[in-house]
């Protein structure tokens, strides 16, 4: 039984979950999947045996709670320096960071105008002024940490790192409401969908029953009742 035991929601519209899940995929740790599914009777009570917040993610490493996905990540960097899941670089280090910092506390207006839904293909849709000024950011991120760091590899800092499963999101939240990339933010969104631990994620999103109708924002009610 592998010591580290991930819970996670629903695959098809979990953001946070996709981050550390990602990077234990990508770092070739072995680590058990706990699938809880979300807003259905019983999950508070699921997610609160697992997680101090009621939220998911959240990671056990034997007696060890972490319950934070950008935490998760820290914690499992600290854990296995072998994984250079930082870059090495002081540099570098210190914008990989400041990026997946402001991920895990920004883009508001992009959240909740493009939720996660992998099922989904809403091209047009949720293109608010917010969302647009999201969207510009994120692609103006990626090009300069390409441009500045990424030598050496097909990820922001050449080698996949923590800041690539932060942005893991954001490109399945490109692909489902057809925002239009070009240039050097166009390969790398590529370059993160192949990942074999991308497909295997978006797999199990296609195929899980369960629907959230709280996320499904761009579809009528007769769409959803036939999902």
């Amino acid at each position: 039984m592998p010591r580290l035991k991930l819970a996670i929601g629903n695959k098809n519209y979990s953001s946070w979950s996709l981050r550390p899940w990602l990077v234990l995929r990508q770092s070739k740790l072995d680590f058990q999947e706990v699938h809880i599914p979300l807003y259905v009777p019983g999950s508070a009570e699921t997610l609160a045996r697992w997680s101090p917040s009621g939220k998911v993610p959240a990671l056990q490493d034997g007696d060890v709670v972490v319950w934070d996905s950008l935490a998760i990540c820290e914690y499992l960097a600290e854990q296995h320096p072998e994984k250079s899941l930082w870059p090495c670089d002081v540099a570098a280090r210190a914008v990989a960071r400041a990026v997946s910092a402001e991920m895990h506390s920004g883009f508001s207006d992009l959240r909740s105008a493009m939720p996660m839904n992998c099922r989904g293909r809403f091209p047009g849709k949720g293109l608010t002024e917010g969302s647009r000024r999201d969207i510009t950011r994120v692609v103006a991120i990626w090009n300069d940490c390409r441009k500045r760091f990424g030598r050496g590899g097909d990820f922001l800092f050449g080698q996949f790192t923590i800041a690539d499963a932060m942005y893991a999101p954001v490109v399945l939240r490109f692909l489902t409401y057809g925002v239009a990339l070009e240039g050097a933010a166009r390969t790398y969104a590529d370059t993160i969908s192949a990942l074999p631990a991308m497909q295997e994620w978006l797999k199990a999103g296609y195929e899980e029953a369960d629907v959230i109708e709280a996320f499904e924002i761009y579809r009528s009610p007769g769409e959803i009742e036939r999902l």
